[in-house]
């Protein structure tokens, strides 16, 4: 696909602007009066880095960089699969399990749990074809999951006491607060050998639709 034919472009426009805009809007709406405001949540940490994604890919198709961030789109396609699957398995089980202080507006629940992770997904495996080499995303990506799940245990807890759970109280989410340490610890490594999982059958499918697309060339 030509990363710099119109189409393409009014895609990742949009893309980007909608990531822009959820962006200025949480940050400007957002209730600070809890130690670390919204970036406590991972989806928040997901909806930066398709900002961040989406105007790297914007940038290296209307030719204002020449470095094609493979790694970027990957690292945020796979975070992104995992913020969906994760809020909506535990959405559908309880929703308290994930919206501890009632429901969120919902034009943001649906742009930051479906919409916004799916139009990245998109781009990564269908418009730039970014899982050529996926093998150079899995340091990023490790890095990015340590990184917040420090950032939730040693600052977000700390310095948080809701939600509260019948273990500890702070954890941004209000099921990891009725984990014990090891349960948590469990679970994220569980999440973590997922991502990689992720990366795969994201790789998988790349790689099907390239060869697809050849065939048909």
């Amino acid at each position: 696909m030509d990363i710099h034919s119109r189409p393409v472009l009014a895609y990742r426009w949009v893309v980007f602007l909608m990531a822009a805009g959820y962006c200025l809007y949480r940050v400007v709406t957002e209730d600070y009066s809890f130690p670390g405001g919204p970036f406590r949540f991972l989806t928040i940490w997901a909806l930066f880095m398709s900002f961040y994604s989406a105007s790297r890919m914007l940038a290296f198709s209307e030719g204002r960089i020449t470095r094609n961030h493979e790694r970027t789109a990957m690292v945020t396609a796979v975070v992104n699969v995992m913020v969906v699957f994760l809020y909506w398995r535990l959405f559908f089980e309880n929703p308290a399990l994930v919206n501890g202080r009632g429901d969120i507006v919902w034009h943001q629940q649906y742009y930051l749990h479906g919409l916004g992770p799916a139009l990245q997904i998109i781009d990564a495996v269908f418009v730039s074809r970014a899982f050529r080499r996926p093998w150079r995303a899995i340091p990023a990506l490790i890095g990015f999951i340590c990184v917040y799940l420090l950032w939730a245990e040693l600052f977000v807890q700390r310095f948080n006491t809701t939600p509260a759970g019948s273990v500890t109280s702070g954890l941004p989410y209000p099921f990891l607060n009725n984990l014990e340490l090891p349960e948590r610890m469990s679970f994220y490594g569980t999440n973590l050998i997922s991502a990689l999982v992720v990366l795969a059958l994201l790789s998988a499918i790349c790689w099907g639709v390239t060869r697809v697309s050849r065939s048909v060339a």
